[in-house]
């Protein structure tokens, strides 16, 4: 079974040392759905809500937040991201909205958590700007779609959740 690295021999929490690892191009790919009423999402893509451009809004939000990841989640590295991307799919049929994020380096760490977090707060903010007319929208599947590079290869989902 694989050792937790952000745990050291005596059971703390600690901060992964990366600085002996190799500098190389690494990738993640993350997603997280919203679903809503189906007027909701009509309201969406027709770009008839009046705190303007749901989507948008969640796209800057989503790559603001992979720049922030570590001040977000504790043991992060800060990392000099070279791109991040913010997707959407608007799934009528089941009234839903698929958030897909994607994030680059060239680093000594993965950016899984960069596209996790990205794709989360897209969710969220695309929750708050909607929460208005639509308070049970539910997020769900939050996920880790890919990651390629580093030292573990390359790693794919066996399943995406709906």
């Amino acid at each position: 079974m694989a050792k937790l690295t952000h745990i050291d021999d005596h059971g703390q929490a600690q901060m992964v040392d990366v600085s002996e690892k190799a500098v190389t191009t690494r990738e993640a790919r993350a997603k997280a759905t919203v679903a809503m009423k189906p007027e909701t999402l009509k309201l969406i893509l027709e770009g008839g809500h009046k705190k303007g451009d749901v989507l948008s809004v969640a796209r800057i939000a989503g790559i603001q937040a992979a720049k922030r990841t570590s001040d977000l989640i504790p043991l992060c590295h800060p990392l000099m991201l070279s791109k991040v991307s913010i997707e959407f799919e608007a799934d009528e049929k089941n009234a839903q909205v698929h958030i897909v994020s994607f994030c680059r380096l060239a680093g000594q760490t993965g950016v899984e958590m960069e596209a996790l977090t990205a794709a989360s707060v897209s969710a969220l903010t695309l929750y708050d700007m909607c929460k208005a007319v639509d308070k049970g929208m539910v997020i769900k599947a939050v996920q880790l779609l890919e990651k390629r590079g580093g030292k573990s290869g390359d790693w794919q989902a066996d399943e995406v959740s709906a």
